[in-house]
């Protein structure tokens, strides 16, 4: 948790009173989005999180391990919020592909994922310390690549730079074009934050949905 930048509301209203503070312990603006769709104020918050996978560990068991990492940290410091955590690992055959951050980078992943399934494992958590509330789920999300030529590869990084993404592909803008196909029982899953789940989760946690109040955004 970076202490010195203060929560940062994403709805432009300060949460009521009555009602028990929701936060999203990400930076990702791509999470901060999807959450936003559900029309009820939140609040942003970084978790300071060691992301480095452990020896051996599956990208799954990464996923699940760094979404409750994420919530966790954020609700030590804010233990009377509801608080949501989050994470996205790409997994090829069990090999972990995380964010490219470089050109170079996200050239060398979609070259190794053309023609090829890779399973998006996308893990949700919620927490509140003040309650004793805690949950996680995973979504398992296999998405097959066409059989992508250098050409197509090199266009598409240039005109989408999604070298912020785990598996160099934003499949809600010109990325599906590299797809054959996808298979989720929760789609938002692939952006990075299943909504299903997460909306199962924050109202078993006691936050309210459809209240007849939701906020502007």
């Amino acid at each position: 948790m970076n202490l010195a930048s203060p929560l940062l509301p994403e709805t432009g209203t300060l949460t009521p009173p009555s009602t028990r503070q929701l936060i999203l312990g990400s930076t990702s603006r791509y999470r901060r989005e999807l959450l936003s769709r559900l029309h009820i104020p939140f609040e942003v918050a970084a978790p300071d999180v060691e992301e480095t996978p452990y020896p051996s560990e599956l990208p799954r068991a990464l996923a699940e391990r760094l979404a409750l990492a994420k919530a966790k940290a954020v609700a030590a410091t804010f233990p009377h919020a509801v608080v949501i955590g989050s994470d996205q690992v790409a997994d090829l055959n069990g090999q972990p592909l995380g964010k490219p951050g470089t050109h170079e980078k996200a050239v060398a992943q979609l070259r190794q994922m053309r023609g090829r399934t890779v399973v998006f494992q996308t893990a949700v958590a919620v927490v509140c310390l003040e309650t004793g509330f805690e949950q996680s789920s995973l979504a398992a999300v296999s998405v097959k690549f066409r059989d992508l030529t250098d050409d197509e590869i090199e266009n598409y990084l240039l005109a989408e730079q999604p070298y912020d993404c785990a598996g160099s592909a934003k499949s809600e803008g010109l990325g599906i074009a590299l797809l054959d196909f996808i298979d989720s029982d929760d789609p938002t899953a692939l952006v990075g934050l299943p909504l299903i789940r997460t909306c199962k989760m924050i109202r078993a946690a006691g936050v309210t949905l459809l209240s007849g109040k939701a906020v502007q955004t």
